[in-house]
């Protein structure tokens, strides 16, 4: 069994005996206090129909550590309709994973143009990328 090993907090950077955890002991009760906060507040009947802003600037808990608690599935989006968490390319609020639909959308769209790119320059004269690249390379240094 180990005994751990030194390192930053990765929430204060103060030095800690990392066992389980990215966070120090301190910092841990904070973030669990801060659960508390959150869950007690979307426990309320009223409180239920609230967004991650209206949590936030009730309970004074950051967004993104909000999100970290809905992602690690500790808050549940379930019981909560307008409960979501921003996402991670444009910032729109999304309930599951961490792109929404349209970014989702973009992304496979980027994807599939640089492959049919890729298929159409292997068509044309079975020509590889390094060896284009070399070739340019070659006419620059003339």
């Amino acid at each position: 069994m180990s005994l751990g090993k030194l390192a930053n907090c990765s929430r204060c950077d103060a030095l800690f005996v990392q066992a389980v955890r990215d966070i120090c002991q301190k910092c841990y009760q904070e973030v669990e206090q801060e659960y508390e906060r959150c869950a007690r507040y979307l426990r309320k009947r009223e409180n239920r129909g609230s967004n991650i802003h209206q949590v936030s600037e009730a309970t004074g808990v950051s967004i993104k550590q909000i999100t970290k608690f809905i992602k690690e599935g500790r808050i549940s989006v379930a019981g909560n309709p307008n409960l979501g968490y921003p996402c991670e390319s444009c910032g729109f609020i999304i309930r599951t994973g961490n792109l929404c639909e349209s970014c989702i959308k973009g992304l496979k769209h980027e994807i599939t143009q640089q492959l049919e790119v890729e298929e159409r320059l292997k068509q044309d004269g079975g020509v590889d990328m390094a060896a284009a690249v070399y070739r340019r390379k070659e006419n620059v240094d003339e």
